[in-house]
């Protein structure tokens, strides 16, 4: 009787109680499409580890009709009572009668209705022959296979599966594993799947609906298919490409096979992510596993590369071997992010894939310069925190740490031998962060514990202040926070030098504080006598952190900042570095400890620039700043566009408008940011260009003077030429929308159509995006089109930079948010305030108008 009294002693804990351990489920489902319902079964192979009157495990949005234990000596046990606590997601099944320690059979019949919100066991639509249909697709991950059945829905609590499903004889099912058998029954078929090999909750999957499908094997003999809507499996053979390769170099750089017979991936209509790395059933977005060579642009190409090469990364970072708990979601995330990069490179080396992945690092730095970041191994004590560590930090950081790891140890050392060594030692187990270090540790003979648990274990990360005294190299690091309050974190910190080539470099760890090094010997000498750096020829640079691969901010004093905008001006420098001192000066501006002149004299040195993503991170930091001007000082906006529009013109010119046979992927990426970027600052002959062309794409949808690549640049412009009473072009841009057959033409158009500055126009298309005609994951899209201009008039989708406008907002989601988002708006917020303070230090800087004036004539 005590024990039943102490049945609160479930409620509000993080984890699951250990007094049962499930090995083996059988799982039944019998889905109506119809009525949008399912009912099932579950059987649950489970070890009893203590005496006990309690079975506690998750459950959500479940009627549980019935549930019996059977112990190993064939004695029933009912629950004298099933509580059902919604708000710790868990079922306690109370016993009279203690269960012994043993092991035993708990069996569950079970309801549901199949739900609208993309979690758990969801419906979604597709048209078939303009008649609109139901499929059914789960999405698991992070903590909602307890919204399909009843389970321990812990990634550390793995078993085997055996699936099968009741569904409509026509559709086709897919899961994790093999079909092993069909029955057919009238209108229905029984489907039987193979049971799985050990594996956690949040990696069970099935899909049912209707699909083509293409197919190829690899040379390990491994199927893979491809499931696309009907009449599109055509454009799956781009990541069946892709997967067939990956699963080549995994198996490779692992020195493990990959560990199913089959892996599918599916597109469906309806999915919250980009993608989900079910074991052996990887479900996608359409939009990010379908590809057509007309319509598909080459930006969607390499992202399409990049998700399948990540989620088919996942089979053995996270599938194969699995975090413990969600505290170490990175060593999924993470790794798979860094890896996929990897292989994307070896696939597409002229992508120049490890210049790109600085984007990465660059996410990762601007959430972690929040107060409101998160150390990388965090802390989570309830299910609705989750889903807000699936973030930058995750992932890019996450990321960024371990390529700067593998920068220090070498290659070979960290990725041939350990990583192969840490996949068969913890292969179908759960790991730890500790656990990777202790590989590492092992075989680099260096303390990797203490060399990481810094990055890892503490929120933020360093900046490195570096100053020139004679010949001494003076480092001195502290946190780096955008709201510029002063933090306390320490790092060790693998600093990499070059002094004025790449061939004469210094790499030495910043443990301390602070520290000095002796550049002497790194100088050129003069009659066999050195010289000192101060007399050495002004185009002797240094730069700190070589081609960015430390998770730092560098910041120099005045004379190393000068020699390195020379460097960057006679195009000394790699263009990670090039792209690496822009982040880092935006970034230092954006924290008060920089002033605006000094990134607006880097963006000059850059007028000669040509290499691609130079290029597109300037156009990215060049919208900052008008954004920022706009607020700060709006007088001086018109000459700063004409100063952003003279740095892009020989860009404009030398790539044109018309694709070049054989011209490089990157230079396809960067023509329609050029463009954008021109019709973004006004710049009249773009304007006048791009409505040539998107009126001769209203005389022909098939004229070849607008390239998938060009739309969206085009339609950019078009919405930036609409008004309330000129709204021709808006119209034309719905009506594509509505008959769009290709959901990635679907997404340009809504990526662009919420750029008007009109505001009364922005207004009716907000009402647009949360009509019927658009889908709730793709409203996003058309948010992210909005423009400052029209801020005020959609303030409640906005972040604004006024502390003003940050209490209101505060104010109102105090009343409104949901548990689960809070950490996510406290980051928004926050930004809105570092804003406010960047706007009132440029209001300081009274010379810059005068500034902006002269950079904006210099180039005519």
């Amino acid at each position: 009787m005590e024990q039943k009294l102490n049945r609160n002693q479930f409620k509000s804990q993080a984890r699951l109680p250990k007094f049962a351990i499930p090995s083996y489920y059988d799982l039944y489902i019998k889905l109506d499409l119809v009525a949008c319902t399912f009912s099932g079964n579950v059987n649950i192979n489970i070890n009893i580890i203590e005496k006990t009157n309690f079975i506690v495990l998750n459950a959500l949005e479940l009627n549980v009709h019935e549930v019996l234990f059977t112990s190993s000596h064939n004695q029933e046990y009912r629950p004298s009572d099933a509580i059902m606590d919604k708000d710790d997601e868990i079922l306690v099944l109370v016993f009279d009668e203690p269960l012994a320690v043993g092991e035993g059979i708990l069996r569950i019949i079970f309801y549901g209705k199949l739900n609208e919100h993309t979690k758990g066991f969801y419906k979604c639509s597709y048209v078939e022959k303009e008649v609109k249909k139901n499929m059914a697709v789960t999405q698991f991950e992070a903590v909602d296979a307890r919204r399909c059945f009843p389970c321990w829905d812990e990634p550390a609590l793995k078993a085997t599966f055996k699936i099968t499903l009741d569904i409509p004889s026509e559709l086709t099912a897919l899961s994790n594993m093999p079909i092993l058998d069909e029955k057919l029954n009238g209108n229905l078929k029984t489907v039987y799947f193979e049971e799985s090999p050990v594996m956690s909750t949040y990696l069970v999957a099935f899909v049912v609906g209707l699909f083509d499908h293409i197919e190829d094997t690899t040379t390990n003999g491994v199927k893979v298919h491809v499931y696309c809507p009907v009449g599109k499996s055509s454009e799956g053979k781009h990541a069946l490409d892709v997967a067939i390769k990956s699963l080549g170099i995994y198996t490779e750089f692992f020195s493990t096979p990959y560990p199913l017979p089959k892996l599918d991936m599916v597109a469906v209509s309806e999915f919250h992510a980009g993608a989900m790395e079910n074991f052996g059933l990887i479900v996608y977005r359409e939009n990010e596993l379908l590809y057509n060579e007309k319509t598909s642009t080459a930006n969607r190409k390499q992202i399409m590369t990049i998700s399948t090469s990540h989620e088919v990364a996942h089979q053995w970072f996270g599938n194969l071997v699995t975090m413990e708990w969600w505290t170490h979601l990175w060593l999924n995330e993470g790794f798979a992010t860094w890896i996929s990069y990897m292989a994307t490179d070896i696939m597409f080396p002229e992508w120049k894939m490890w210049t790109q992945f600085l984007r990465q690092t660059s996410h990762g730095l601007r959430l972690d310069a929040q107060e409101q970041s998160h150390p990388i191994e965090v802390e989570v004590h309830r299910a609705d925190e989750i889903d807000q560590v699936f973030d930058a930090i995750s992932y890019n950081k996450g990321s960024a740490v371990i390529r700067m790891l593998q920068s220090y140890l070498g290659e070979d050392i960290f990725q041939v031998k350990s990583l192969s060594l840490y996949m068969k030692k913890y292969a179908w187990k759960n790991v730890e962060t500790e656990d990777l270090w202790s590989v590492l540790s092992e075989e680099s003979g260096i303390n990797i514990t203490s060399l990481m648990e810094c990055w890892t274990k503490q929120k933020g990360h360093p900046v490195v202040y570096v100053n020139c005294k004679d010949n001494l190299l003076e480092f001195k690091q502290s946190q780096f926070v955008s709201s510029g309050l002063q933090g306390d974190g320490r790092w060790t910190i693998p600093i990499t030098l070059s002094l004025g080539s790449y061939n004469n470099q210094r790499n030495f760890l910043l443990e301390s504080q602070s520290q000095s090094v002796d550049i002497s010997e790194m100088l050129p000498s003069s009659d066999g006598k050195l010289c000192s750096f101060k007399e050495c020829d002004e185009t002797l640079w240094i730069k700190v952190n070589v081609e960015q691969s430390g998770f730092y901010r560098v910041i120099y004093d005045d004379e190393l900042s000068a020699r390195l905008r020379k460097a960057v001006e006679n195009n000394c420098l790699s263009a990670a570095d090039k792209l690496g001192i822009l982040d880092d000066m935006l970034a230092l501006c954006q924290a008060c400890k920089q002033p605006l002149s000094y990134l607006l004299l880097l963006l000059d040195a850059h007028r000669k620039e040509h290499d691609s993503m130079v290029l597109s991170k300037l156009i990215n930091v060049c919208y900052d700043v008008v954004e920022i001007i706009t607020d700060a000082m709006p007088d001086a906006v018109n000459e700063l566009k004409e100063f952003f529009i003279s740095l892009l013109q020989s860009s404009a010119e030398r790539l044109g408008w018309e694709p070049k046979p054989g011209e490089s992927h990157l230079n396809v990426l960067l023509r329609g940011e050029v463009f954008t970027a021109l019709a973004s600052f006004g710049h009249d002959k773009t304007h006048k260009e791009a409505m040539q062309r998107f009126q001769e794409l209203l005389n022909d949808k098939d004229t070849i003077l607008l390239s998938a690549d060009l739309k969206k640049a085009i339609y950019f412009a078009v919405m930036r030429n609409v008004t309330t009473t000129n709204r021709s072009g808006f119209e034309s841009l719905l009506k594509f929308y509505r008959e769009a057959d290709a959901v990635q033409e679907k997404e340009r158009i809504l990526q662009t159509i919420a750029s008007s500055p009109d505001p009364a126009l922005v207004n009716e298309v907000l009402t647009f995006l949360i009509s019927d005609e658009v889908r709730n994951q793709d409203i996003n899209y058309g948010l992210s089109g909005l423009r400052f201009e029209c801020r005020e008039a959609a303030w409640r989708w906005l972040q604004f930079s006024s502390n003003e406008k940050a209490d209101e907002i505060e104010a109102f989601f105090a009343s409104h948010v949901q548990t689960g988002v809070d950490k996510v708006l406290k980051q928004s917020i926050e930004k809105i305030r570092i804003k406010a303070r960047w706007m009132e230090s440029i209001k300081q800087e009274q010379s810059l108008p005068d500034l902006i004036k002269q950079l904006a004539h210099k180039g005519y």
